[in-house]
């Protein structure tokens, strides 16, 4: 039982509030923010609530994730945990975060708090509209940048804010296709949203922003005066191209799956850190 708690953390998501720190680290002040309770605790708060709102959409999903070949495995779907206990987990890890980012400002409890209500706005109806499913993702992605900029006291770039927003657009728009891809005629049963795309929707928004994507990061990169910031332009090319790849394929569109099981993504992630960070705080 105890084990089925922690699956509902879907901890392996964490990665994604590591967006929290691009701020501090693009903006070359990651090192001197010294690692104490101040620097992990927005991370801990938004790790926290992500994964409360995981459990939430875990309920109002379960009856769609039983016909979900990979989901209906899950605590809720299958009924290892029923629906009183995993609210109230959920109800504990939301007080526990808001507490927390209480405790980091006011301006960064109103980011979470909007998190939070699209979150739920998500799993309620939004998840079954046909583009507002994927802004509402971009959108998490989105707070999540604009938490770290507050958190650390970084100011956020035009060109950074339209990249992460064209990259979730991508990543989100990605999983979507790799969804309808595997489920074939029974996406219906799963989410109706799936079969109100056109045929060719969802592939002509993934070129449309992936190809965006490579346009505003280069300019973000020219911007930053930086030739090693400049070099790494191909390995975000790289990278996009990967990931597009592997959804042709007909393999997982889900972004921290790909990134930690695709050895050629993940060695391109690295890349792309030491390179940039060579190029901010080497000079």
């Amino acid at each position: 039982m105890l084990l089925s708690f922690f699956s509902l953390l879907r901890m392996s998501q964490w990665l994604k509030n590591l967006m929290l720190y691009f701020p501090p680290f693009l903006g070359g002040t990651l090192f001197s923010l010294g690692f104490n309770r101040y620097t992990l605790l927005p991370f801990s708060a938004f790790c926290l609530v992500s994964s409360a709102s995981y459990i939430c959409n875990d309920v109002f999903d379960r009856h769609n994730d039983r016909h979900h070949p990979d989901k209906r495995t899950r605590a809720i779907a299958s009924g290892r945990i029923s629906l009183a206990p995993a609210l109230f987990f959920a109800a504990i890890l939301y007080i526990c975060s808001l507490l927390m980012a209480w405790n980091i400002s006011g301006i960064f409890l109103v980011v979470m708090l909007t998190y939070v209500a699209i979150s739920i706005a998500y799993s309620i109806r939004l998840k079954e509209i046909v583009l507002l499913d994927v802004f509402s993702i971009s959108a998490c992605f989105l707070l999540r940048l604009q938490a770290g900029g507050v958190a650390f006291n970084v100011a956020i770039s035009a060109w950074l804010f339209t990249t992460v927003f064209l990259l979730a657009l991508f990543l989100s728009t990605g999983k979507r296709l790799a969804e309808k891809q595997s489920l074939g005629e029974h996406a219906l049963r799963h989410r109706k949203a799936l079969l109100a795309y056109p045929k060719g929707f969802l592939e002509g928004v993934m070129y449309i922003s992936g190809s965006s994507v490579l346009v505003t990061y280069s300019m973000y990169a020219i911007s930053r005066h930086s030739l090693l910031l400049l070099y790494s332009v191909p390995l975000c090319c790289f990278g996009l191209l990967r990931y597009l790849f592997r959804i042709r394929s007909g393999k997982s569109g889900d972004p921290t799956e790909s990134l930690v099981r695709d050895v050629p993504l993940l060695i391109v992630g690295i890349l792309w850190v030491c390179m940039t960070g060579w190029g901010i705080y080497g000079r």
